[in-house]
């Protein structure tokens, strides 16, 4: 590891990413496995999360936007790829031309799909995807037999394969919640059709990663995992990551930037909603919520500094927050430890998560572009 000092760091471990994917490969056994790297890996660097999930089998990359997947290509991924976020206008002849898999949730998006492919000249890679019951993108069944009408037209014309057909959860981290039932009816159902219809995808899938860890009936031919590639257990209630064999990949810390004694009654930060119980040591922490450090956890936000928990004392600012540490000491440049996977004693990201009043995903996705990650547990491995 590069140990230049920094203001801060993330240190992502790629070592723990490949114990993941192969923990998650074990929990999906009959299936294939995309790692989801949208939103630059959830935080941790799409390209070298990438690369480490490839290494440890995973057979498929998803991103949401054609942008991030075409970013992928372009760093000379030349695997099974699929991106699903789609616009109209969106740059489809040069996913085709990639051989990146496309979604279309209707007719329209399957119409620009082949029209794009017609003019690169090429097969349109496309994956068909239904509304089961989350109500965002994707088909509703009432609409589907015009889509798979369509898919097939454009099949024998040659500018479309249909690759895949998908869909995606809405309550699969919420154990027994009836739409898990009833969106894998809708589900089958809408399969059935398709294959009545003369469509023979190479790939069914709707498990996600709560689905791919608790749903083994969900599993069909591939399962996509995101958060848990990253060793973050999806929801608190269907366990915490060491429960499923997973490690969180990312450790995010700093480097105390000042360290002082003020007297009681000294309020802190802006607003003054912590003002000192008596005379104390507070120490500066140089990130805040440009660096993605939520102010919602202002008061709340859990830290390790000095051998100890400390709580963000008042107002997360843009680039700062203080903490007290009462009767203890501490030297600028020592390390304050916002979150990692616990085992040195230091908060997770599901703490921050909990202290903020969200979920953890947000917590890593949002850590900005001003923190530098650092990569250890490299494979020595070529790729992307």
């Amino acid at each position: 590891m590069d140990e230049t000092p920094m203001r801060a760091r993330a240190v992502v471990d790629l070592a723990a990413l490949r114990d993941n994917v192969r923990a998650l490969r074990a929990a999906a056994p009959t299936a294939e496995l995309m790692a989801v790297v949208k939103s630059d890996g959830y935080g941790h660097g799409a390209l070298p999360c990438a690369r480490a999930a490839r290494e440890a089998g995973a057979s498929w990359l998803g991103t949401a936007t054609p942008e991030e997947a075409l970013a992928l290509r372009a760093a000379g991924d030349t695997g099974r790829l699929m991106c699903w976020l789609w616009t109209p206008g969106g740059p489809w002849r040069e996913a085709i031309e990639a051989d990146i898999d496309v979604s279309a949730s209707g007719v329209w998006a399957l119409r620009e799909a082949a029209a794009a492919a017609r003019a690169s000249g090429r097969t349109a890679r496309v994956q068909l995807k239904a509304d089961t019951g989350l109500g965002r993108s994707g088909c509703q069944p009432a609409d589907w037999p015009a889509l798979v009408a369509e898919a097939r037209a454009a099949e024998a014309e040659g500018s479309v394969r249909v690759t895949g057909l998908w869909s995606h959860f809405a309550c699969a981290d919420e154990p027994g919640h009836p739409s898990i039932e009833a969106q894998l009816t809708v589900f089958r159902e809408v399969l059935a059709h398709a294959e009545r219809a003369g469509l023979r995808p190479e790939v069914r899938h709707l498990a996600n990663s709560p689905a791919t860890l608790t749903l083994p009936a969900s599993h069909f031919d591939l399962v996509r995992t995101g958060i848990a590639t990253y060793g973050i257990s999806p929801s608190p209630e269907i366990g915490v990551p060491a429960d499923f064999g997973l490690r969180p990949v990312m450790t995010l810390s700093a480097s105390l930037a000042s360290v002082k004694r003020v007297p009681g009654g000294h309020g802190v930060s802006y607003g003054h909603r912590y003002v000192t119980p008596g005379d104390t040591t507070l120490a500066l922490v140089p990130v805040g919520y440009a660096d993605g450090i939520p102010r919602h956890a202002s008061g709340t936000g859990p830290v390790l500094v000095a051998g100890k928990w400390r709580t963000v004392a008042g107002t997360v600012a843009m680039d700062q927050f203080v903490v007290d540490l009462g009767g203890d000491s501490a030297v600028e440049g020592e390390e304050a430890v916002l979150f990692g996977p616990g085992d040195r004693g230091e908060p997770t990201a599901e703490d921050w998560a909990r202290a903020a009043g969200t979920i953890a995903y947000e917590i890593v996705t949002r850590v900005g572009s001003r923190v530098p990650r650092v990569y250890v547990g490299h494979s020595g491995g070529t790729g992307i």
